[in-house]
C-alpha cells in the first residue's frame, strides 16, 4: 500500500469519525431539546388546568354574590337566626291551625293484625302450554334434586315461568 493510499484511508476514518461525533452531538441536543418540549407542554397543561379550576371558583363565587344580592334585594329572603329554629314537635305543633272541614284525612301508619290463616296461591298455569304445573316443582318437601333451590327453601319460592328464562336456566 502506498503512502497517499494510507493517507487516504486515514483521511476518511477521520472524516467519518467527525461525522459520527458530530451526529451524537447533534442527536444530544435534539433530545434535549425534545425534553425541554415535553415539559413545557406539561407545564402549560398544568396551567391550563389551574387556569380552569380558577375561572370556576371565580364563576362559582360571583354566582354565589349575585344569587345573595338577588336574594336580598328582589326576594327579600335572609339567613335564618338562631330563635328562628324549633326544638320540638310540640313547638312545631303550636304553628298548626285546626283542621278544616274539607281538609283530607291525615296519614296514619298501616298495622295488620292477621286473624285467619291466608288463602293458598291460585294453582299455577304455565303460559306456554295452558296445562296446570306439576306440583312437585313449586312444594318444597316434593322437589327432586333436579330443582336444588326449590328443595333448600323452606318458604315459598317464586317460580320464572317465561320461556327466555327456563331455556336459560336449565341449559339443556
Amino acid at each position: 500500500m502506498t503512502p497517499q493510499a494510507r493517507f487516504r484511508r486515514i483521511g476518511w476514518f477521520a472524516a467519518l469519525a467527525i461525522c459520527t461525533a458530530l451526529y451524537l452531538v447533534l442527536q444530544f441536543k435534539v433530545s434535549t431539546v425534545s425534553s425541554d418540549v415535553i415539559k413545557a407542554e406539561r407545564l402549560i397543561v398544568t396551567l391550563e388546568e389551574k387556569n380552569m379550576m380558577l375561572e370556576t371558583e371565580f364563576m362559582t363565587r360571583s354566582s354565589q354574590i349575585q344569587l345573595a344580592a338577588w336574594n336580598r334585594v328582589d326576594f327579600g329572603y335572609a339567613a335564618p337566626r338562631a330563635e328562628q329554629f324549633i326544638d320540638s314537635e310540640r313547638q312545631l305543633a303550636r304553628f298548626s291551625g285546626p283542621r278544616a272541614d274539607n281538609a283530607p284525612d291525615p296519614i296514619r301508619l298501616a298495622n295488620a293484625v292477621v286473624e285467619h290463616e291466608t288463602e293458598p296461591f291460585p294453582q299455577l298455569v304455565s303460559p306456554l302450554t295452558g296445562r296446570p304445573l306439576d306440583a312437585a316443582l313449586v312444594e318444597p318437601e316434593q322437589a327432586s334434586e333436579r330443582h336444588l333451590a326449590l328443595g333448600i327453601a323452606p318458604q315459598t319460592v317464586r317460580v320464572a315461568l317465561s320461556a327466555g328464562h327456563a331455556s336459560r336456566a336449565g341449559g339443556q
